[in-house]
C-alpha cells in the first residue's frame, strides 16, 4: 500500500516537473517573438503599492530596439556588462571581480550579466535567494539558447525597472527627459544606465554628485568597450554550423 502511494507521488512529481520544463521552454520561445508587457516584478511592485495605500503606477511602453538610441545600448553595456557580446550568458571574470569586491565588506556588487538580469526580470522575482539564483541560471541558458543577443538586449531595455513604477528606457526617457528613447544623448543614456542598480533611489533627471561622477566614468568607458552593433549579427551557433 505504501509503495503504491509513494509511486503515485513520485509519478505526480515527475509529471509536474516535466510540465514545468516544457512550459518554460514554450514561454521562452514565445517571448522570442512577442513583446513582454507584464513581468513578476511589475506585479510585485503593484501589490506593494496597494499594501502601502498607494495607487499603483505602471509606466511602460514597448519599443523595438531600432527605436532606441545606440547611446543607450552602449551605456548599459559599459555600465552593466562589458562582455555582453562575447559571453554565453555568464561572465566568470565579472563574477570573480564581484566576489573579491564583496569580500572587502563594502557595498555589495552583483556579477550578473545583462542576460542574467533579463532572465530574472522576465521570469522571476527580485528578492535574492539560492533558489532564485538557480532558476535565474536555468532561464539564462534558455534565453541564450533560443534568443539572439539583439533580442536579449531589446527585452532587457524594455522591461528593466527604471524608477518607481517606471519600466523600460522608453518610459524613463519620456519621464525624465521629455523625449523618446531614440533621441537620448550620450549623457542622458549614461545617466539612466548608472541609476539602474537602484532606480527607485536615484533620479537621472536630478543626479546626485555620486551619480554625476559615475556618469562621467561610464561615458569614458563607452568609448573603450566593444561597440555593440546588431546590424549584421549572426548567432554564434549559426556561425559554427556554417563552418562545419
Amino acid at each position: 500500500m505504501k509503495k503504491t502511494f509513494f509511486s503515485k507521488v513520485l509519478r505526480w512529481i515527475r509529471n509536474l516537473l516535466l510540465i514545468l520544463f516544457l512550459s518554460s521552454i514554450a514561454i521562452t520561445i514565445l517571448y522570442r517573438f512577442v513583446p513582454v508587457y507584464v513581468t513578476p516584478l511589475m506585479i510585485i511592485r503593484s501589490v506593494e503599492s496597494i499594501l502601502d495605500g498607494e495607487m499603483p503606477k505602471n509606466s511602460k511602453k514597448w519599443v523595438p530596439i531600432e527605436d532606441i538610441s545606440p547611446h543607450m545600448i552602449q551605456a548599459v553595456v559599459a555600465s552593466e556588462d562589458n562582455l555582453f557580446m562575447e559571453h554565453n550568458g555568464f561572465s566568470i571574470e565579472d563574477i570573480k571581480r564581484a566576489w573579491n569586491h564583496n569580500k572587502t565588506g563594502k557595498r555589495i556588487r552583483g556579477g550578473s550579466t545583462i542576460s542574467q538580469q533579463t532572465a530574472k526580470n522576465v521570469f522571476l522575482w527580485n528578492k535574492r535567494s539560492y533558489v532564485r539564483k538557480g532558476l535565474e541560471a536555468y532561464f539564462t541558458v534558455l534565453i541564450e539558447t533560443f534568443w539572439s543577443k539583439k533580442r536579449i538586449m531589446e527585452v532587457y531595455l524594455n522591461v528593466i525597472e527604471t524608477g518607481k513604477g517606471i519600466y523600460g528606457v522608453e518610459a524613463a526617457s519620456l519621464e525624465y527627459f521629455g523625449r523618446t528613447s531614440s533621441k537620448l544623448t550620450q549623457s542622458q543614456s549614461a545617466l539612466i544606465a548608472v541609476c539602474l542598480p537602484n532606480p527607485r533611489r536615484f533620479n537621472p533627471a536630478h543626479p546626485s554628485p555620486y551619480i554625476q561622477k559615475r556618469k562621467s566614468q561610464i561615458q569614458n568607458l563607452m568609448y573603450k568597450v566593444q561597440k555593440v552593433d546588431f546590424s549584421n549579427t549572426i548567432n554564434k551557433k549559426e556561425t559554427k554550423q556554417k563552418r562545419k
